[in-house]
């Protein structure tokens, strides 16, 4: 992340706010003369019970069962929650889909929504959060935490909770919990829109201070490159096969010498590819007949991925000509892509951005904001209409067994959540 120093208008799809909810200003809200403040004990101990519940992307489901039953022991009307069938959509064909509570206002104003996505990445499956001191880590040392992201799971529950047991004044209010995000905002990509009840302002929590502001997000594309060589004898015969392996390593040492893998720089233009797994090859004694690499490339800059995205394809289809066997045939190299999701950038006047950063300046801190280099559920919301702005809940080294929840900071999320649910 980095301090956002100026802000361009995002591209098509990218942020233009509806025309109803720019000037939504709404004043503060008082209950019984003070501003609503969350139970912390209780946010932190709903924080701790979600983080020890298993569910990796697509494996949601008893973690949107244990979301809906505490809904219910909190008088949310059946009728008012429900889940979608993105999970029928998505790549990973799912346990359940986006998990969703709407409630009817008791104050005027535009709905607003807020989300944070319920699956953590398997390495956190079989994590035991434990509160030490100011943090919270996992007790299982070969687990990571998943505070990524059910600590952004909990602000939102916590808040939707608060509302409903205390019965506090609040404008319309959807509430998301989305699903598959960690494997590309499958979720929310396929969410069905009209079961949110048109938000105008949307309030996403996932990783980093609370403090933090993430006004936009890079956009990235995945690629499959199935390759296929030709087996023999590794011992007997090696000049007749044609080593789809050997294929692969060409093509991504080519692109490393050529400046095209990793943190990519040219011309002023940024942008990052990885190659995240290589599979292939059957035995040591057999010249590898097929491989299959996944890779990644993104940038801010449309244009440029898609730049870096045909140099990948060169590469590979350039190392398929060149290694042959003593016959002189070649392998062959199949290369299938797909947009993750789009970038986008929030201008700083966006009536979410607004909103949020009062509600940081209200609970006595200064808004930093700042443009993520990874995917957020905001990315896809922003595109289909649903200017986001994604704020942090205290997450620290996400995706590894190091990951762990500063206390403070995800206390500092809850009472922003809900001075933003409230309209305080």
């Amino acid at each position: 992340m980095s301090r956002v120093q100026s802000v361009r208008r995002p591209r098509a799809g990218g942020g233009k706010t509806p025309r109803a909810a720019r000037g939504a200003r709404p004043g503060p809200l008082a209950v019984d003369g003070q501003v609503p403040e969350p139970n912390r004990r209780a946010a932190l101990d709903l924080a701790l019970e979600l983080m020890a519940i298993p569910g990796d992307s697509g494996h949601e489901g008893q973690i949107v069962a244990t979301i809906i039953e505490k809904l219910k022991a909190a008088g949310a009307p059946a009728a008012a929650i429900s889940t979608d069938d993105a999970h029928r959509r998505t790549i990973i064909k799912g346990q359940v889909g986006n998990l969703v509570l709407k409630l009817p206002g008791t104050l005027r104003g535009p709905r607003r929504m807020l989300l944070a996505h319920v699956d953590t990445v398997p390495l956190c499956v079989g994590s035991r959060p434990s509160l030490r001191g100011g943090w919270v880590e996992s007790a299982n040392k070969l687990t990571g935490l998943g505070a990524d992201n059910r600590a952004g799971a909990a602000v939102v529950l916590n808040t939707a909770l608060e509302v409903l047991r205390r019965g506090l004044p609040h404008p319309p209010l959807t509430f998301l919990w989305p699903v598959q995000e960690e494997v590309g905002l499958q979720g929310v990509q396929h969410a069905r829109l009209a079961r949110f009840g048109k938000p105008k302002l949307a309030f996403n929590w996932d990783g980093g201070p609370a403090e933090k502001l993430t006004l936009g997000a890079t956009g990235a594309y995945r690629l499959s490159i199935e390759i296929t060589g030709l087996a023999s004898h590794a011992g007997g015969a090696p000049e007749q096969g044609i080593s789809a392996i050997g294929i692969a390593g060409l093509a991504i040492a080519d692109l490393v010498r050529a400046g095209w893998h990793g943190d990519i720089q040219r011309e002023g233009r940024r942008g990052t590819s990885n190659f995240g797994t290589i599979t292939g090859g059957r035995a040591n004694n057999v010249v590898a007949d097929r491989c299959e690499v996944r890779a990644e490339a993104r940038s801010h800059d449309p244009q440029f991925r898609r730049e870096i995205v045909a140099a990948i394809e060169q590469a590979f289809r350039q190392a398929a000509r060149e290694v042959t066997n003593v016959a002189g045939a070649a392998g062959g190299v199949e290369i299938s892509q797909r947009l993750d999701y789009e970038s986008f950038v929030l201008p700083s006047d966006a009536p979410c951005v607004e909103l949020a950063a009062r509600a940081i300046e209200a609970i006595g801190q200064n808004p930093v904001k700042a443009i993520s280099n990874g995917g957020l559920d905001a990315n896809w919301l922003t595109a289909r209409g649903i200017p986001t702005v994604t704020l942090g809940c205290g997450q620290k080294n996400a995706h590894t067994v190091a990951e762990r929840l500063d206390v403070a900071a995800f206390h500092s999320a809850c009472r922003i959540a809900l001075r933003l649910a409230t309209g305080s």
